[in-house]
């Protein structure tokens, strides 16, 4: 399960990211963003997410709030953008497989709210 080390690294990059601001107390909420078809599971990044307040004390009684990117894809035939899961990687318009993805693989981390 990588999404333990995906949660230790997340931690880190929000406390160096809060390291100059000597007025934050604590984590209130972290707002993350995984895309549909990436290779983030977000039902175990949440399950490991309380791991976190293990490395950096800030984390201590924080939220999760995961937004959910729609994988989305372009096909190379015709040109129709169409949802890549709801129609199983096939242009509905003309039936192609060939697209080029242009969302659904993302992991970033969107918003820290902080105490």
């Amino acid at each position: 399960m990588h999404e333990l080390g995906l949660v230790f690294q997340m931690a880190k990059v929000v406390e160096e990211a809060l390291a100059a601001e000597e007025d934050v107390t604590a984590i209130d909420t972290v707002v993350v963003e995984i895309g549909e078809i990436s290779s983030v599971v977000p039902h175990y990044f949440e399950a490991c997410f309380p791991a976190a307040a293990d490395r950096c004390p800030l984390f201590a009684g924080a939220k999760l709030v995961i937004d959910r990117i729609p994988a989305v894809a372009r096909c190379r035939g015709c040109g129709s953008q169409f949802p890549v899961v709801e129609n199983e990687g096939y242009c509905p318009s003309c039936g192609s497989f060939d697209k080029d993805i242009l969302s659904g693989r993302e992991f970033n981390i969107k918003e820290v709210t902080v105490r």
